[in-house]
């Protein structure tokens, strides 16, 4: 090779997503077995609406915690209109593993520590990640959120104003 000259790496082949995942999960061991999961069927029926969580919202619960074995819940949440920021901004956070939701209808509107105020419509999605404080800032009179949770059973700890 001539003095000066440096050798040219190849360029390396682009990761697919799958590749990725591999990557990202391989030498992990599974701690404990995971439970047996059945088949469950929930369909809509709007007496199956009831409190919940919140006393601004309505929640369908959609039978996976017992169909998993507690190892997933997964409800609908349906708030109650209108909007009134003293029964509804109180900062807190869920101890979970995972927390995912997903806008049916209308528009939520939230902030997160650390990631600002964001506010979500129908078809958008996002990861809450474990512990993360936040806050409702507002929703829509039709607002209709899909929240699924790891595990079923999880404390939510309520922080001062």
């Amino acid at each position: 090779m001539a003095k000066g000259k440096k050798k040219v790496q190849p360029l390396r082949k682009p990761v697919g997503r799958k590749a990725a995942v591999r990557r990202a999960v391989k030498g992990k061991t599974r701690a404990k077995a995971k439970p047996k999961q059945q088949f469950a069927v929930s369909h809509l029926r709007e007496e199956d609406f009831d409190q919940g969580l919140r006393t601004y919202a309505k929640y369908r619960d959609l039978g996976l915690a017992p169909a998993t074995g507690g190892m997933v819940q997964a409800h609908v949440i349906r708030f109650i209109p209108p909007y009134r920021a003293e029964d509804v901004s109180t900062p807190h956070f869920h101890d979970v593993d995972l927390q995912m939701i997903y806008v049916l209808k209308g528009w939520y509107k939230t902030e997160f520590e650390g990631e600002g105020v964001h506010t979500f419509h129908a078809g958008s999605c996002w990861l809450q990640p474990p512990r993360i404080r936040h806050s409702v800032l507002g929703y829509s009179d039709d607002c209709e959120l899909l929240e699924i949770v790891l595990p079923a059973q999880f404390d939510t700890v309520t922080l001062g104003k």
